[in-house]
């Protein structure tokens, strides 16, 4: 994890660490990196964005670079604008689905990808050595706003198009999706019955739409018998579903169901998931003449999964959804307009829901020094091999160990000072099992570095 950044591009930091003055000097290492062109900056609803965006825009025009201002602006706006605007590059101020007092700097690509760790590498670099570029007085950047939403929802109209109409409970948590997804629904065709749009920065609910979250989504969807509930996280790059019934979707049903999608959509080939995906992804598409490539965690690495695979389809069993044919920015709004395609194509969500298989899903966090995750992860990769009775082992992002009914991925968070242990099996037994074991060698591991 890099000093300013971090796990998928974004540095989570709470608002005294992220203060202005570092702001300014990411804008500063940015316009150097780049050494001219234009930059669209974008933010989400909390309340430093505003102190933090204006910071960051001195630096990229004190380097000579031109500034596009959108305002407050949906991650995946921001990656829309990039490519409507022609840019370099695109920021997004936002900390996605973390708390209010957190805020962060995520920096994307021409093509509407984040940085890569490499590219974030070499602006802390810049940051760290300070050696700026400086535009002459007759060369700053230029400052323009604009406002992209027009252009996005007809250009999301012409790739998604709805047969019928529906009713949909949608809750953007009082983020910057409130400014947008609504609006698409709508102009859909839909009936919107809006939760939480409340641009505020004052967050009524955890920003991560899940299954806890959502609670509040769910019954106003079993109220007023609505055909789906539709949530995103901060910055929208997120998606939660609940269905006609007023259940949460867990994440990797949605994952499935919307992959299947795709390839019914586009026809067999490749989708491209994180090593913490499980078994009912393969299951589910590989009927449906899929294939699925598992790459780091992280919407960098499926993104780049995608360009290598030439996939279909890319993304988390965290609600993190990248459609290639519309954009490399993960976006939540867009995969919500694909979701009632989806609806009015092949029925209601909750029936779509029963053809994917289940299985047994276990998570553990132990806490980890920083310090000693490198040398506990050696010790862990060392232990697997006599430990467990395995197939196949997979260590691009950790180690994930993994036969015909169970895989367990062991891994260090990116952003915190524990070891994650990810667990699938057939049964439930078989996955406590499995979970004792595996929470035992961590302990020991951990123990020894």
């Amino acid at each position: 994890m890099g000093k300013y950044f971090g796990t998928s591009g974004i540095r989570e930091v709470v608002n005294d660490k992220l203060t202005p003055e570092l702001a300014l000097k990411v804008g500063k290492a940015l316009g150097t990196y780049l050494g001219g062109g234009r930059v669209v900056v974008g933010m989400d609803t909390r309340t430093s964005g505003e102190m933090l965006k204006n910071a960051l825009i001195s630096g990229l025009l004190s380097a000579g670079i031109d500034v596009m201002d959108i305002g407050l602006s949906p991650t995946p706006l921001t990656g829309f604008a990039i490519r409507l605007y022609e840019a370099d590059a695109g920021v997004t101020i936002t900390a996605s689905h973390n708390p209010p007092q957190y805020n962060g700097i995520k920096v994307w690509q021409r093509n509407g990808m984040a940085y890569t760790n490499e590219m974030e590498n070499e602006l802390e670099r810049i940051i760290e050595e300070g050696k700026f570029r400086k535009a002459a007085w007759n060369e700053i950047g230029r400052l323009s706003h604009a406002d992209p939403r027009g252009e996005y929802i007809k250009k999301a109209l012409e790739a998604v198009s709805l047969d019928g109409s529906y009713t949909i409970v949608l809750d953007a948590g009082n983020g910057a999706g409130s400014i947008l997804s609504p609006h698409l629904q709508r102009e859909l065709g839909n009936k919107v019955i809006s939760l939480n749009a409340h641009p505020s920065g004052y967050f009524v609910r955890e920003l991560e739409p899940n299954a806890g979250s959502l609670e509040g989504l769910a019954k106003t969807v079993r109220v007023m018998k609505a055909d789906v509930g539709i949530a995103h996280d901060g910055d929208a790059d997120r998606i939660g579903v609940v269905d006609d019934e007023g259940n949460f979707v867990e994440y990797e049903v949605m994952l499935s169901l919307i992959s299947g999608y795709m390839l019914r959509r586009f026809g067999r080939g490749k989708v491209i998931t994180t090593v913490d995906a499980g078994f009912a992804l393969d299951d589910y598409v590989k009927p449906l003449g899929g294939e699925v490539v598992r790459v780091r965690v992280g919407d960098v690495a499926v993104a780049e999964g995608i360009m290598r695979e030439n996939a279909v389809f890319g993304g988390e069993p965290s609600g993190t959804w990248i459609m290639p044919q519309w954009n490399l920015t993960p976006d939540g709004i867009f995969a919500g307009a694909l979701v009632l395609e989806m609806i009015d194509r092949l029925g209601p969500l909750s029936e779509l829901a029963k053809e994917v298989p289940r299985y047994v899903t276990l998570r553990a966090k132990i806490p980890c020094p920083n310090g000693k995750k490198a040398k506990a992860m050696e010790l862990i990769a060392r232990e697997v091999l006599g430990s467990f009775d395995y197939k196949r082992l997979i260590d691009i992002d950790g180690v994930r160990i993994e036969n015909d009914e169970w895989w367990i991925l062991f891994r260090p968070s990116g952003t915190e000072p524990i070891m994650r242990i990810t667990l699938e099996a057939h049964t439930k037994e078989k996955a406590e099992g499995l979970m004792r074991k595996a929470r035992e060698l961590v302990e020991r591991a951990i123990g020894e570095a």
